[in-house]
């Protein structure tokens, strides 16, 4: 018999394993879960989208025509340490006072690990039923591209009826989150010596003056009843060579969330005419957001058990960041989409991230109850 890694045991693993974006490596990651789920009964296709990056798409169930699976699915790829020193080795998996610290514990390996070890729990009574779909991916943290890779190959990525994104959420399940749209914007000049600056054009001078601007940008749109209202950044600013040169060229980032009444190419038109002809914008991320009819049966249902879980009211909340729900829900067709995970969003992307031992195993149970209620109607 199998002796298959518990859920701490399976997520010190993931983490041991780097996996920051970029350049991803997460194909490490997805060969060692696909051989775990091989040996569960699944069967696997790992389809690589860059070097070194893959994709899993694992199976387990009927998969009749009128029977659609339920889908999990997760990211494996992270962002990096940032320049402030780890209390803790950022990949070593350390354990103290009920948490696993390391990079990708809360966002979001320890979720992953833990639909891995419910599935594979339940996978002898799951097998000849509606079953279970994992779709694992990588390069979501810069913009969902190994979901987009899947989503063209509809071969692969198949069918479901509902999905389950694990993004950390501390086991509360969320209906949904807003759209990004992330956009670089240059500004361009003429390069003088820095003693004659009216001899050049500043491109620096120019994006300031533009920064300025979108600091008052209004979208003009009325609040969603649920995501609320959509928002604006400038979140990096680069521009010159030297101090003793008038620079002929600058760039600044702009990360705007949106709502579902918003159209992406609409509002770069319109912040391009508010901002000035003298800025050109390029979209480096674009995914629209996700959102589920809270009355949905299903979802209802899922905070039903997880409210007799988590021993706590639930309300139809979102998230404040995206997911690869994004591409994968309007790919399987737009089912009902619950984001729930046991990481703490709060400390994703920070130093010394980690996931509470607790939220781990609490996750295991909810998702078991879900997946149960899924396959086996209980």
């Amino acid at each position: 018999m199998t002796a298959y890694p518990n859920v701490i045991e399976l997520t010190r693993a993931l983490v041991g394993m780097n996996t920051i974006n970029p350049p991803g490596n997460e194909h490490q990651c997805n060969s060692y879960l696909a051989d775990l789920l091989k040996q569960a009964g699944f069967d696997v296709d790992l389809a690589e989208f860059a070097e070194g990056r893959s994709n899993l798409v694992a199976r387990l169930g009927r998969q009749d025509k009128d029977d659609l699976p339920i889908c999990f699915t997760g990211h494996l790829d992270t962002v990096p340490l940032g320049t402030e020193p780890w209390s803790f080795d950022a990949f070593a998996g350390d354990i103290h006072d009920n948490k696993i610290y390391g990079r990708g514990t809360t966002d979001m390996k320890g979720g992953v690990a833990a639909m891995i070890v419910a599935a594979i729990d339940l996978a002898e009574q799951i097998s000849d039923t509606q079953g279970i779909v994992f779709v694992l991916t990588g390069g979501e943290e810069t913009g969902c591209d190994g979901a987009k890779a899947l989503s063209e190959r509809p071969e692969i990525l198949g069918r479901a009826g509902a999905i389950v994104v694990g993004e950390p959420t501390s086991n509360k399940p969320l209906i949904g989150h807003k759209g990004a749209l992330w956009l670089r914007a240059v500004c361009r000049g003429i390069t003088a010596h820095g003693s004659t600056p009216e001899l050049g054009i500043n491109a620096v001078y120019a994006a300031c003056q533009a920064i300025g601007k979108i600091e008052n940008f209004g979208f003009n749109v009325p609040p969603h009843s649920v995501i609320g209202s959509p928002s604006i950044n400038v979140g990096r600013v680069q521009g010159g060579i030297n101090v003793n040169s008038v620079p002929d060229y600058a760039e600044f980032d702009i990360d705007i969330r949106t709502i579902p009444s918003q159209d992406h190419s609409t509002i770069i038109t319109h912040l391009g005419q508010y901002i000035g002809q003298d800025v050109s914008l390029e979209a480096t991320v674009d995914v629209d957001g996700v959102i589920s009819d809270f009355s949905d049966l299903w979802i209802q249902d899922v905070f039903n058990c997880t409210e007799k879980i988590l021993g706590t009211p639930l309300t139809g909340e979102t998230a404040k960041y995206f997911t690869d729900a994004s591409v994968l829900t309007p790919a399987f067709g737009n089912p009902p989409t619950i984001i729930i995970g046991p990481g703490d969003a709060a400390v994703a992307h920070k130093t010394d991230e980690y996931c509470e031992i607790d939220k781990l195993h609490q996750a295991v149970e909810i998702y078991t109850s879900i997946l149960k209620r899924w396959c086996l109607t209980i």
